[in-house]
């Protein structure tokens, strides 16, 4: 099996990530945990885990991994420290451990910061963090989803590399995505955007080819 590094295994996201890798046959994933009393959380699951700081050196974090979700998130309170520069010292760390696929969830709005008010500081950070994985070298896929939200997931989704319009899309189909375009064969250095709509997951993503720029 391939071990998947799952950064921001703690989060709302990350959770449901970790929940669906679980059952696959195919990759096991490693939660990235950054306090002692997050150990139980996973030993509890029997889900393997390794003590590593966004906001610190993760020269190590990499070692013995095949693949990488990127789903942290500082909150808003350190997205500079975190969501930017955490985001670039991971993306090293797979540079240097050949790293196979780095999968990045980041944000509607993160192509055009300037245009966004709200929540601008984040969606700068998020831009930065975008255009260093795409310059890293690495096989890539950047999740770009609408407003997140807790509610149960539908299995069916809009996709383009650009919507048209803002919207939302619960937490759990965000998790079905991430964990779908770890597939070596899926969306690979491709970046697009998502909210909740009427075709399938798995067929939104097969048709990717497709869509114009």
């Amino acid at each position: 099996m391939e071990k998947a590094l799952i950064a921001g295994a703690t989060g709302a996201t990350g959770k449901k990530i970790i929940n669906l890798l679980k059952e696959s046959p195919y990759i096991e994933p490693i939660a990235m945990i950054r306090k002692e009393d997050q150990k139980s959380i996973f030993e509890d699951q029997k889900v393997q885990w390794i003590m590593g700081d966004l906001a610190q050196d993760l020269s190590h974090i990499c070692e013995n991994m095949d693949k990488v979700i990127f789903a942290a998130g500082s909150g808003g309170t350190n997205v500079v420290e975190v969501d930017q520069e955490g985001a670039k010292r991971l993306i090293d760390a797979s540079v240097s451990n050949n790293i196979k696929k780095f999968i990045m969830l980041s944000s509607m709005g993160a192509d055009q910061p300037e245009e966004m008010e709200e929540l601008h500081d984040y969606m700068v950070a998020k831009h930065h963090a975008d255009i260093y994985l795409r310059n890293s070298g690495l096989n890539y896929t950047i999740v770009r989803p609408g407003a997140l939200t807790n509610d149960s997931g539908t299995q069916h989704i809009q996709l383009s590399h650009k919507l048209k319009e803002q919207g939302s899309i619960s937490r759990a189909d965000v998790a079905h995505v991430l964990t779908k375009v770890l597939q070596d064969d899926t969306a690979n250095k491709e970046t697009f955007e998502i909210v909740t709509g009427d075709t399938l997951i798995g067929k939104a993503l097969e048709t990717m080819s497709t869509l114009e720029m």
